[in-house]
């Protein structure tokens, strides 16, 4: 398997357990209680195992400076006991005999005698090493101390190395042995640790062993345990899913008395109680429905009737006297306004209803904008306001309801024009490729943060005393929103006082839910005066005829 495909399946397993992280309760809570487990067992064992060893160490370090200290004791008591006279060949019989007392008396075989170099006797006998003993295992400081210092005992640890070449821990223990008549010897024997390293082992691996097996254990435990307390919660989370799709006769078996079945009898009765409350909600939002519907049904002949008489007293207003005649000016402008409310209200009951259908079509988002941006001039120049238009993107056709985007573009310019106090207006067309979409942005009074949460509400306005002058229903915005969701896009806001206001339409290029960031960034948008004029197509208003536009 080459190295790539290696990778490959590595990426995939950890996004599979990634996913089994966020998704498994019990997969989550027995990882993290493994993971905690084997920390306390890991910090446990390893402060055992080095307990033990100090604890080994110490005890046959004791034990090795006590035999060394009797062994040295018993034999300077023989060699001050001993006639020597000053004879060479009664010395070397001394030492041959210090040689077997050491044997007898100590425990450890490795043994190595040195004279000491201080000139004082002529016919000292040498020194001798056996079992194995050299020189090279006493370091140089060992020797300094124990050939300078004759009330002392001295030990190093040293690695002995058996016959085989095989390695193991020692002990060298040193003090000097004063012989009479023939001066002061370094006195050092080595004691073998092999048996204390196979304890060690031995201990250690008893450790490690039994904090594998406590760990697999209480993975063991962990599972079970979770087990009977996960299953009660997976079904509680399924049934609740298959609650919130809709299916309201579903209900969590209980089982027994403790806190689970208090958890499903709860979840049962609050059920129960959520139904018959949905029944109700649904049967008063269909009479509802049935009576906005019906209501604006019944006043479509009556006022037709009116907007027919209006138009004729507005069209012979001329021939009457001054009171008249703004009377029949204002007669006609209401009904108009009536008209545009009942046209909103079938709307707003249609999406109530869930009967609203798109008819999409392949559509260049920059050109509709722009061709309604052209359409608004003429009213954004009754106001003394000057329209821009920008559109680096959004010119390849997407699938959408022309006649709806229209309508959100036409309610989002007219809301700007009406609050923009004035100032430039930016229209901004942009795409990526996943989604196009319409910026309008405006420099008037703007809204607080609390205002802009309730701007897409029925009705609303964020200054009741302020008046509509293009003649909206205040219901406009809550059409565009549910126009922008019902083609699977967002409409945003964002907005601050004394700054502007920022609406953003987004829509998606296919059928597929938006991902991503919108492709005009919503908050804190730049100011108009800093935007770029030379590198995007902008387009002034130019002075023409009035036009009457929707409002929210």
């Amino acid at each position: 398997m080459s190295q790539s495909a290696v990778a490959r399946s590595a990426r995939r397993s950890a996004r599979r357990l990634a996913r089994l992280w966020r998704r498994s309760l019990r997969f989550r809570t027995l990882v993290i209680t493994l993971g905690l487990t084997s920390v306390a067992v890991l910090v446990t064992c390893v402060a055992m195992a080095l307990a033990v060893q100090n604890n080994l160490w110490e005890a046959r370090k004791d034990q090795a400076l006590h035999d060394a200290l009797r062994a040295v004791d018993s034999v300077q008591s023989a060699v001050y006991s001993a006639d020597t006279q000053g004879n060479r060949t009664a010395l070397l019989g001394l030492m041959g005999d210090v040689n077997s007392r050491l044997s007898s008396v100590s425990s450890a075989q490795m043994v190595g005698v040195f004279p000491i170099d201080n000139g004082s006797a002529q016919a000292a006998p040498p020194g001798f090493l056996r079992d194995g003993f050299t020189e090279d295992l006493v370091s140089d400081q060992m020797h300094q101390r124990v050939s300078k210092d004759d009330t002392k005992q001295w030990w190093q640890p040293v690695a002995l190395h058996d016959a085989d070449g095989s390695q193991h821990a020692g002990i060298i223990v040193g003090q000097q042995l004063k012989v009479p008549e023939a001066g002061a010897y370094e006195l050092y024997i080595a004691y073998d640790l092999a048996d204390t390293e196979q304890t060690l082992v031995l201990v250690q691996s008893s450790l490690w062993a039994a904090g594998s097996v406590l760990v697999a254990l209480i993975g063991v435990i962990a599972w079970f345990s979770l087990r009977s307390v996960v299953q009660p919660i997976t079904e509680a989370a399924e049934t609740s899913a298959r609650f919130a799709g809709g299916d309201f006769d579903v209900r969590l078996p209980v089982r027994g008395q403790d806190e689970l079945a208090t958890l499903g009898r709860s979840f049962n009765a609050m059920a129960d109680s959520i139904e018959a409350q949905i029944k109700e909600l649904g049967e008063l939002s269909l009479v509802q429905q049935r009576f906005v519907s019906d209501v604006s049904h019944e006043l479509r002949t009556p006022l037709t009737t009116i907007r027919l008489a209006a138009e004729m007293l507005n069209d012979q207003r001329e021939e009457f006297d001054p009171t008249t005649a703004r009377t029949a000016e204002l007669l006609q402008t209401q009904v108009h306004r009536f008209d545009t409310l009942l046209a909103d209200l079938l709307e707003i009951s249609r999406y109530d209803a869930g009967s609203v259908q798109l008819e999409t079509e392949a559509t260049s988002l920059a050109h509709l904008a722009e061709d309604l941006v052209d359409d608004m001039r003429p009213l954004a120049e009754t106001h003394d306001t000057e329209l821009r238009f920008v559109a680096p993107g959004g010119h390849t056709p997407v699938d959408l309801d022309p006649r709806r985007v229209r309508r959100i573009l036409r309610n989002l310019i007219g809301n700007a024009i009406e609050h923009g106090e004035g100032h430039p207006i930016v229209i901004t067309v942009d795409s990526n490729q996943n989604a196009v979409a319409v910026g309008v942005r405006d420099s008037g009074l703007g809204m607080s943060a609390e205002d802009a949460e309730r701007v897409f509400d029925r009705f609303w306005r964020a200054d009741p005393s302020r008046r509509r002058t293009i003649g909206g229903t205040g219901l406009g915005l809550s059409i565009a929103l549910g126009d922008a969701r019902l083609h699977g896009g967002t409409l945003a806001v964002w907005s601050e006082l004394g700054t502007g206001t920022h609406f953003v339409l987004t829509l998606p290029r296919s059928s597929r839910p938006l991902e991503g960031a919108s492709p005009i960034p919503l908050e804190q948008p730049e100011p108009i005066a800093e935007i770029g004029l030379a590198t995007a197509p902008i387009e002034i208003a130019k002075p023409s005829a009035p036009a009457q536009e929707e409002d929210s």
